[in-house]
């Protein structure tokens, strides 16, 4: 079983070490990252936490899920590893069929 947890609807004042101190309850925790936005520097309500074991992980899912914190239900639940082939952002042309010359898209095309 993994020991990463997702922790979402989190109160943009939470802090990595406030996190990391709620969680520590249920077992030890290898880490605690609330996700910041890189322009802004504000929390994005959202983060992640290692747990020690397998067994603190589930502890803390099942002691932590739904409570509120400042007046918001947070989500705890284990995190989904990333899926391969996503990108960040933006988009790649070659998923786009209706852009470029010739085909309709901007530029060009029938009339």
């Amino acid at each position: 079983m993994n020991s990463k947890i997702y922790v979402g609807n989190l109160p943009y004042s939470v802090t990595d070490d406030s996190l990391e101190s709620n969680f520590s309850a249920f077992g030890p925790v290898a880490s605690a990252k609330v996700m910041m936005d890189r322009d802004t520097g504000r929390s994005k309500g959202f983060g992640f936490v290692e747990m020690a074991s397998a067994e603190a992980a589930q502890a803390a899912i099942d002691g932590l899920n739904g409570i509120s914190v400042q007046g918001r239900a947070i989500v705890v639940n284990l995190a989904r590893p990333r899926e391969e082939g996503r990108s960040a952002g933006g988009y790649r042309s070659s998923q786009r069929s209706d852009v470029g010359y010739g085909s309709g898209g901007y530029g060009g095309g029938r009339y």
